[in-house]
C-alpha cells in the first residue's frame, strides 16, 4: 500500500512506551525554533581617495535597505533577520566621514547599524558571494561630496595631450599597484602579501620617476584600499597617460616556481601565448571578485571601437616598452619567460594608452617571496623598471615633450634624493661615472641631497 509522504505517521505506543509524547514534544520544539539568524561576523573599514568603504562579513546575503536621515546626519543600514556576532568599537574611524557607529535590535529579529556621519555622502551598496577564502560580504561604499560613480572612460573621446604653445609637456606614466584593501593578492611565507609588496615597488618607482625631468608619476593607488581593474584604466586616461605599468608579484599553488614576466594585453580573439598566461590572466582578473566591485558596472561596446581605431599604435609600444623592461629585469632577476607574454589581462585594456604587467616574482617562492620582501631589492626592482621604460621614452619620445627637448639638447636633469649614489644614477641613465662628474664639476663622488644633476648623453 502506497504511503502518503505528507501525512505523518506515528510509532506504535506499544512499543516504545511514552514515545508518543516525546515524539510529538520533539516535533513541537523544532518547528517552534525559528530559522537560524544570519550572523554579521566581521567588520572591516577601508579609507579610499574618494570615498569610505565598509565590508560586512555575514554568514549568508543578508536582505538590506539603506535609509540617509538629516539632522543630524546618519546613515541607516538594516539587516534582515540579522544578528551581531563582532564589535563596531576598533574600527580606524579617523579621516573618514563616520563620526561613530551604534547599533540596536529592530522588530525583534532585524539588526539595524547607524551611521553617525560628519558631512554628507553619497551611499552605494552591493553584496559580494563567496569567493576563495572570502565569505559572503556586504559592502558599503560612502562617496565623498561630490560622489557617486566614476563616468564611463570608455564613452570619452580618445585621448589627445594638452600642451601649452610655450611649454613642453612631461611624459606621464601611470602606476598601477595591484590588488589593495579586501584583496591581498597572492600570499608568502610569514603572511607577506602581494599588496604591500607592489605598493612598495609602485612608490619606489614613482619616486625615480619623479626625479627624473621629463616624466610626471601618477598613481592609481597610494594605500591600502582597492581600486576596481576597470577604474584603474580610467585614472590613466583621466591622466593622458602615456603608457600604464601595473605591478603584480605572482603566485602558484606549488611553491616551485620562480622568476620575473612582463606581459601584455592579447589582441582581440588571439590566445594567451602560454597556459600559464592564461591561467595568471584568470586569476588576476578575479580581483574584482575579491576586492569588491559593484556587479552593475558592465563594460559597453564603445571600448571595442576604440581599440580597434588605436590597437597597432598600442600593440606595438606595449610590446617594445615591455621588451626593454624586460631585459632590465633579466639583470637583477631570474626571468620566468625570457619574452614578454601576452594574455587578456582587464587592467591592460585602455585601448589608446600602451599597457604592460610586471609580475616582479613569486611570492609563493619561500626564496622569492623573502627577496620581494626587502626594502633594497624592492629599490632594485624599481630602478630596473625605470631604466627600461625610460630608455624607450629616450628613443621615441613625442615631439611635444620635454624629453624629447632635452634627447636634441643632449642632456637631461635629475634631482639627488636620499639614498642615491653616484654610480646608481649613472646606470639609471646608462652614462659612466666620470661623463656626469666632468659635466657637473664634482672633484669626487660625494653628491648632496636636493641637488640636481646635469646627465649628459653619450
Amino acid at each position: 500500500m502506497a504511503i502518503d509522504s505528507s501525512v505523518m505517521v506515528l510509532p506504535p505506543a506499544r512499543r516504545h512506551p511514552g514515545a508518543i509524547g516525546r515524539w510529538l514534544l520533539l516535533v513541537l520544539l523544532l518547528v517552534a525554533v525559528p530559522a537560524r539568524a544570519i550572523q554579521l561576523q566581521e567588520v572591516r573599514l577601508w579609507r579610499a581617495p574618494d570615498h569610505t568603504r565598509l565590508v560586512f562579513d555575514v554568514s549568508a546575503p543578508p536582505h538590506h535597505q539603506l535609509v540617509l536621515l538629516d539632522s543630524p546626519l546618519r546613515l541607516v543600514v538594516d539587516l534582515s533577520d540579522t544578528s551581531l556576532a563582532t564589535s563596531f568599537a576598533d574600527l580606524p574611524l579617523a579621516d573618514t566621514p563616520i563620526r561613530k557607529v551604534r547599533h540596536g535590535i529592530r522588530n525583534g529579529d532585524d539588526l539595524r547599524v547607524v551611521l553617525e556621519l560628519a558631512v554628507a555622502v553619497t551611499p552605494q551598496s552591493f553584496v559580494l558571494k563567496a569567493e576563495g577564502q572570502r565569505g559572503d560580504r556586504l559592502v558599503l561604499d560612502l562617496y565623498d561630496l561630490p560622489g557617486g560613480a566614476t563616468p564611463q572612460a570608455e564613452s570619452l573621446p580618445a585621448v589627445t595631450k594638452s600642451v601649452a604653445a610655450a611649454e613642453r609637456r612631461d611624459i606621464v606614466i601611470a602606476i598601477d599597484a595591484g590588488h589593495g584593501g579586501e584583496d591581498p593578492g597572492g600570499s608568502g611565507p610569514n603572511r607577506i602579501r602581494e599588496k604591500n609588496v607592489v605598493l612598495a615597488i609602485a612608490r619606489e618607482l614613482k619616486s625615480l620617476l619623479t626625479r627624473a625631468s621629463g616624466f610626471r608619476p601618477v598613481m592609481t593607488r597610494d594605500g591600502d584600499y582597492y581600486v576596481g581593474l576597470k577604474k584603474r584604466r580610467e585614472l590613466a586616461r583621466s591622466h593622458q597617460a602615456d603608457l600604464l605599468v601595473s605591478i603584480h608579484a605572482d603566485a602558484f599553488h606549488d611553491p616551485r616556481p620562480r622568476g620575473a614576466s612582463v606581459y601584455t594585453l592579447s589582441e582581440r580573439g588571439a590566445a594567451s601565448t602560454s597556459t600559464y598566461a592564461k591561467f595568471l590572466a584568470q586569476r588576476e582578473n578575479a580581483s574584482d571578485r575579491v576586492g569588491g566591485v559593484n556587479i552593475t558596472d558592465k563594460e559597453d561596446q564603445v571600448a571595442e571601437v576604440l581599440y580597434d581605431m588605436s590597437k597597432r599604435y598600442s600593440r606595438d609600444w606595449s610590446n617594445g616598452i615591455g621588451s626593454r623592461v624586460l631585459g632590465e629585469i633579466g639583470g637583477i632577476s631570474r626571468l620566468h619567460k625570457k619574452r614578454v607574454e601576452r594574455a587578456g589581462f582587464v587592467v591592460l585594456k585602455a585601448p589608446d594608452i600602451p599597457s604592460i604587467l610586471v609580475e616582479t616574482g613569486f611570492i609563493s617562492n619561500p626564496a622569492e617571496a623573502a627577496r620581494l620582501n626587502d626594502r633594497a631589492y624592492q629599490r632594485k626592482m624599481a630602478q630596473a623598471i625605470y631604466r627600461g621604460l625610460r630608455s624607450w621614452f629616450v628613443e621615441h619620445a613625442p615631439a611635444d615633450t620635454l624629453l624629447a627637448w632635452q634627447q636634441e639638447a643632449g642632456s637631461w636633469e635629475y634631482t639627488i634624493s636620499r639614498g642615491d649614489t653616484l654610480s646608481e644614477i649613472a646606470q639609471q641613465f646608462n652614462v659612466s661615472v666620470a661623463s656626469i662628474r666632468t659635466r657637473n664639476d664634482l672633484p669626487g663622488s660625494l653628491i648632496k641631497v636636493g641637488e640636481t644633476l646635469i646627465i649628459p648623453a653619450e
